[in-house]
């Protein structure tokens, strides 16, 4: 029987999410090094190793039959993928942040609000639901110099510890989208392969509830 394709984000995730795997039963390597294509050592499971924001891309059009991705990276793009579980590990939140005197004003009294984003659409889509005019600015890395240099106002990032804010002298405003890494399915393959992906959503499951257990 050939191995279910998983496609594993490289990264922070990578090492998080194949220790849940190995805690679900899946015997995976302790260090992939600078292998792209790996198997466990059940030959159950195939996994490659994709950019996280690429992952998406490979389970929606049949390379990965599962993945696992950042909630802020598959709600950024509109992935038609199905999203069975959640996953616990890469817990962190996307917030809008920006110097402390920023924190007490009426952001819809302000004109020409511009504000850097690597997630342009999240961003768009929280203020126009708040009724505020802005301009997004995107940036694709360090989002923490835009206020600095005079480029945007404010800006919206991925915060875990909020330890970059702090050191850039950035302050959190408000959480936008709490996030996790979820588990993610090929459509196709989740029909094809139904028994055998549902066995996985039900140890990984089964994982991230001992996982809970623990932590209590």
């Amino acid at each position: 029987m050939e191995p279910l394709t998983f496609a594993l984000p490289k990264g922070r995730l990578q090492e998080e999410v194949l220790a849940l795997l190995s805690e679900a039963g899946y015997a995976t390597d302790a260090d992939v090094g600078r292998r792209l294509v790996f198997q466990d050592r059940s030959g159950e499971l195939r996994f490659i190793m994709a950019k996280p924001s690429d992952v998406p891309t490979y389970v929606e059009y049949g390379a990965a039959a599962l993945g696992a991705v950042g909630l802020d990276v598959l709600r950024e793009g509109n992935w038609d993928v199905l999203e069975p579980l959640g996953l616990n590990v890469g817990v962190c939140r996307l917030s809008l942040a920006g110097p402390a005197e920023w924190r007490d004003r009426n952001l819809r009294l302000h004109s020409g609000l511009r504000v850097a984003s690597k997630y342009p659409r999240l961003a768009h889509d929280y203020f126009q639901a708040q009724g505020i005019s802005a301009e997004i600015i995107y940036l694709d890395g360090s989002v923490e110099l835009a206020p600095a240099v005079g480029l945007a106002d404010l800006l919206v990032d991925m915060v875990q510890s909020g330890r970059t804010l702090v050191e850039n002298g950035l302050v959190e405003l408000q959480i936008i989208l709490p996030s996790e890494a979820v588990l993610i399915v090929n459509r196709a393959a989740h029909k094809m392969q139904f028994a055998r992906i549902e066995a996985i959503v039900d140890r990984l499951a089964a994982a991230v509830v001992r996982r809970k257990r623990m932590a209590v």
